[in-house]
């Protein structure tokens, strides 16, 4: 038998919760980010208009300082896009458990011997009558939307 996954997990109403708590988090490290942006600016704003002024040690110690702030906000951006995948991977887990428990319990009742999902692969032909997709919503109490004409 067939199934869309991922056709299933975008309708479950569980999935606006993750979307929504994967935007705040996003938001929260976003915000984070910015500050550490704003003060390597605003460092470099400030080492810009004194340059000038500076002795060649304090210059050297200055740039110093600023590259390592430059590379950190670097990691930064890269950990917290890191991050993000594992935040929303964590909040997803609960939908795909959900998902899987209702295709072992279809797949069990109706004698299946494999289930193959249909996003992400290519099949030259696959009977509708062996796709479990509907049933499997009818079992998460999942609706399909209507489509309007």
């Amino acid at each position: 038998g067939t199934i869309n996954n991922d056709y299933i997990i975008n309708l479950m109403p569980e999935a606006k919760v993750v979307i929504q708590r994967s935007q705040s988090y996003g938001s929260r490290l976003d915000s984070l980010f910015s500050i550490k942006l704003q003060d390597y600016q605003t460092r470099v704003a400030d080492f810009r208009e004194k340059e000038k002024e500076m002795g060649g040690l304090m210059k050297k110690t200055l740039v110093k300082e600023l590259t390592a702030l430059e590379q950190d906000i670097k990691r930064y951006q890269e950990n917290g896009n890191k991050l993000m995948q594992l935040k929303q991977d964590e909040l997803m887990r609960p939908l795909y458990k959900k998902l899987n428990t209702a295709i072992d319990e279809i797949a069990k009742a109706e004698g299946y011997t494999l289930i193959l999902t249909i996003a992400g692969n290519q099949f030259a032909y696959v009977d509708d009558n062996y796709d479990i997709t509907k049933k499997v919503m009818a079992k998460l109490g999942v609706k399909e939307p209507v489509i309007k004409e």
